[in-house]
C-alpha cells in the first residue's frame, strides 16, 4: 500500500510539472535535441582545418573529398538546426541530421567503438521522436480527417525512438561490486526498460532526465578544463551528446510514449 501511495505521488508530481511546462517543453527539448548538431557544426567552421587534416589523413581521400566533408558536415547540420528550430521542412531537416550522423559513423570509426555507436544510435532515437512530432503536427492541419493509416508509422516511430535513447544509459553502466554502483545499475537499468516498453512512460523519462542531467554537469564539466587541453574537447562533445538524448527524453515526457506502449494497452484494458 505504501508503495502504491508513493507512485501515485511520484506520478502526481509529474503530471503537476507537465501542466505547468506544457506551453514550452516542446520548446526546450527541441532545442536540446538539436545542441549536439548545433555545436558540431559551429566546431567544424572554428576548426575546419584540422578537420579536413584530420579526414585527409585518416583516409588518403585528398584535399577536395576532406574539404567536402567538412563543407557538408557544417552546412547540413547547422541548416538542419534552423530548419527544426523555425519549424520549417523539419522532416527534411531530421533525414538530413541522420545523414550526418551515418557520415560521422563512417568518417570517425565509431562503427568499431560500441560506447559511442550506441551514443549515435541514441541520437538517431532522439530525431526518430522528432519526426513523429513534426508527423503529428502536419496531421493537425486537416482536423476530422480519419488518419488511422497515417498513425501508425508514428507510432513505431516513437517505439523506435524509445528504445534506441535507452541505449545512452547502456554506456553509463559500472561493472562493478560496489554497493552504490549495483544500486545505481539496478535502479537505471529498471527505468530504461520502463520507457522502452512505455509503462510509466512519462513519470520514467522525467526521472531519467534528472538523472542525467545531474551525471552531464558532473562528470562532463568542460568548462572547467582549459580548452588547449584534448580532455577540454572529449567532455565537450560528451556534454552535448548527453544534452541531446535529456532532449529526446523531454519529448517523450512532453508528448507521450504513443500508441506502441503498454500506457496506451492499459488505456484499452
Amino acid at each position: 500500500m505504501a508503495q502504491n501511495d508513493l507512485m501515485s505521488s511520484a506520478e502526481d508530481v509529474a503530471d503537476q510539472f507537465l501542466r505547468v511546462t506544457k506551453q514550452y517543453l516542446p520548446h526546450i527539448a527541441r532545442l536540446c535535441l538539436i545542441s549536439t548538431f548545433l555545436e558540431d557544426g559551429i566546431r567544424m567552421w572554428f576548426q575546419w582545418s584540422d578537420q579536413k587534416d584530420y579526414i585527409e589523413t585518416s583516409w588518403g581521400c585528398g584535399f577536395f573529398l576532406a574539404t567536402l566533408f567538412v563543407l557538408i558536415n557544417l552546412l547540413g547540420q547547422l541548416g538542419g538546426c534552423i530548419l527544426i528550430l523555425s519549424r520549417n521542412f523539419v522532416q527534411y531537416a531530421c533525414f538530413g541530421l541522420f545523414g550526418i550522423i551515418a557520415l560521422q559513423t563512417v568518417a570517425y570509426s565509431i562503427l568499431w567503438d560500441p560506447k559511442f555507436l550506441m551514443r549515435n544510435l541514441a541520437l538517431g532515437g532522439g530525431l526518430l521522436l522528432l519526426l513523429a512530432e513534426s508527423r503529428s503536427e502536419g496531421r493537425s492541419m486537416f482536423a476530422g480527417v480519419p488518419t488511422m493509416r497515417e498513425s501508425s508509422p508514428k507510432q513505431y516511430m516513437q517505439l523506435g525512438g524509445r528504445v534506441l535513447l535507452v541505449l545512452m544509459f547502456m554506456t553509463l553502466l559500472h561493472f562493478d561490486t560496489s554497493f552504490l554502483s549495483i544500486l545505481q545499475n539496478l535502479v537505471g537499468t529498471a527505468l530504461i526498460v520502463l520507457v522502452a516498453i512505455g509503462f510509466k512512460t512519462k513519470l520514467a523519462a522525467l526521472t531519467l532526465v534528472i538523472w542525467l542531467l545531474a551525471i552531464n554537469v558532473y562528470f562532463n564539466a568542460f568548462w572547467t578544463i582549459p580548452a588547449y587541453r584534448p580532455m577540454h574537447d572529449f567532455l565537450k562533445y560528451d556534454f552535448f551528446q548527453t544534452t541531446s538524448v535529456i532532449g529526446g527524453l523531454l519529448l517523450v515526457v512532453a508528448l507521450g510514449p504513443g500508441g506502441v506502449s503498454m500506457d496506451e494497452k492499459k488505456k484499452e484494458w
